[in-house]
């Protein structure tokens, strides 16, 4: 029987700090359901939407357990998930995940991302050094999830969640397809082949996507941790 006052869920009875942070987000599902809500709150459905793996069952346990961990909030009202200040914290923990990743065998881009998990990954495949004052604004849109992208002075990508996004040039597509615009053949010939939509500026895009590589980043061309504040969005309800 768990003792009043102890978390019935705790695995690793350690005093290390990395023990204690997975005791609250190590589940399986747990980063990747943090990782749909880091720019803006989203209804049950569309955080489902965009992990096709999980049940409902199991993404609701999710979500009380992140909410008992501080880390999700939930209105009742307007019936959304948002992350806390807890839980907007954890982007430099996703960031270095998908660093650590670029490093690792196995990885298939081929497989399902979605767009909010693309928003991620460019603050870990960016060559920060080239996109310093370039002074590019990407738009990008999926379905009913829309993003801006700036690059800060350092050349961190800052991602803002947008309704009717606008930038140099607005890409539109499927999760999958975004990424192959951003990581493979690049948006013109995507858009040439009817894989994604390309509206405005076609150089802009293609120079704006010349600055990702799933090849990893150097620290010298990669952002610093301070360099990648997110801005809260806009709800994607």
């Amino acid at each position: 029987m768990t003792e009043p006052g102890k978390n019935p869920r705790l695995r690793y009875e350690e005093g290390c700090l990395g023990a204690h942070a997975l005791n609250l987000v190590g589940d399986r599902w747990a980063l990747l359901v943090v990782r749909e809500l880091m720019f803006a709150p989203k209804r049950f459905q569309m955080i489902r939407a965009g992990l096709p793996g999980i049940t409902a069952s199991v993404l609701t346990q999710r979500l009380a357990q992140l909410a008992q961990a501080g880390v999700v909030a939930h209105d009742a009202v307007l019936g959304t998930y948002a992350l806390t200040e807890a839980g907007r914290a954890l982007h430099p923990v996703l960031r270095e995940l998908c660093r650590w990743a670029l490093l690792m065998p196995g990885h298939d881009p081929r497989m399902f991302i979605s767009i909010t998990a693309l928003m991620i990954s460019i603050s870990a495949t960016v060559d920060a050094t080239r996109a310093a004052g370039s002074g590019l604004r990407g738009a990008f849109l999926s379905g009913k999830e829309g993003f801006e992208v700036v690059f800060s002075p350092q050349g961190a990508p800052q991602v803002v969640a947008a309704r009717e996004p606008r930038g140099d040039f607005l890409l539109e597509g499927t999760g999958n397809a975004l990424a192959a615009a951003v990581y493979g053949p690049g948006p013109v010939t995507l858009a040439g082949a009817g894989l994604v939509s390309l509206r405005g500026d076609k150089a802009a895009a293609q120079a704006f996507t010349d600055l990702f590589s799933l090849r990893p980043q150097t620290r010298s061309s990669s952002a610093s941790p301070e360099d990648n504040a997110q801005v809260p969005g806009l709800s994607s309800t």
